[in-house]
């Protein structure tokens, strides 16, 4: 089941917590992996680890051209292209009031524009063979929006409404287009958190836990999947219930 083996993925901000557990479920599943981020030492370990069928890609979604051209280098570097993973994303937290406007831009920029070229670049190949996965790693506060956040929020509402319009697009032509949505998930930024309100929002969690990475990334593997054709447009939630829609 959800069994990837022959399939060309590229899973940008693969450097990270949530990135490099992606790239790890689908190479572990079969698929070729072109693993993208700005850190190179963190992309050659990751590359090193998965052994054959990965394909480290330094580049840096905050240059427009050289993310336009992202997905064409994986498909050369793999011989092809079937799945898509806009995985990358930054923070410039502050609130409102206080936010610059290239603290704004510059996250709109990375976490929505950068989407939407990867997602542009690729789907030309994807409508060729008329088989296509693209999915985007969204959040729970895309929907909930979040103080301190307004511009992580709106990049990430955007993903969410960008995979609708396009899925609407090109679902005719066998491509589909979803989301995942983590909400608080073990990471370095969690780790950050005091010990009692760490406590207090895991309580405040249905499940009574953060999640892993590992979750989020088996959500998207089979997202990724055949026995997923049937299903674009959506966002699937890995919150362990903490918003249920």
């Amino acid at each position: 089941m959800f069994d990837l083996s022959g399939k060309h993925a590229l899973v940008t901000g693969a450097s990270g917590g949530i990135g490099g557990a992606i790239a790890r479920n689908l190479h572990a599943g079969g698929a070729h992996v072109a693993i993208s981020g700005t850190r190179v030492d963190a992309l050659d370990a990751l590359a090193g680890e998965l052994g054959d069928r990965a394909y480290p890609l330094v580049c840096d979604l905050a240059d427009r051209d050289a993310t336009s051209t992202l997905p064409q280098r994986a498909a050369e570097a793999m011989g092809g292209l079937d799945i898509l993973v806009n995985n990358a994303g930054i923070t410039r937290d502050n609130l409102m009031l206080r936010m610059s406007e290239d603290d704004w831009e510059t996250v709109i920029s990375v976490n929505l524009s950068a989407a939407m070229r990867l997602m542009k670049s690729s789907i030309r190949t994807m409508i060729r063979k008329r088989r296509g996965r693209i999915v985007n790693i969204v959040s729970v506060v895309g929907l909930t929006g979040n103080s301190g956040q307004a511009n992580y929020a709106a990049s990430k509402a955007g993903m969410i409404g960008l995979a609708k319009s396009l899925a609407q697009e090109i679902g005719s032509r066998g491509v589909t287009v979803n989301c995942v949505a983590p909400g608080f998930i073990v990471s370095a930024m969690t780790d950050r958190l005091p010990d009692d309100v760490a406590k207090r929002y895991s309580e405040s969690i249905p499940v009574g836990r953060f999640g892993s990475v590992e979750e989020v990334a088996a959500a998207v593997r089979f997202l990724a999947s055949d026995e997923a054709s049937y299903v674009t447009g959506q966002t699937i939630h890995v919150n362990g219930g903490m918003l249920m829609v």
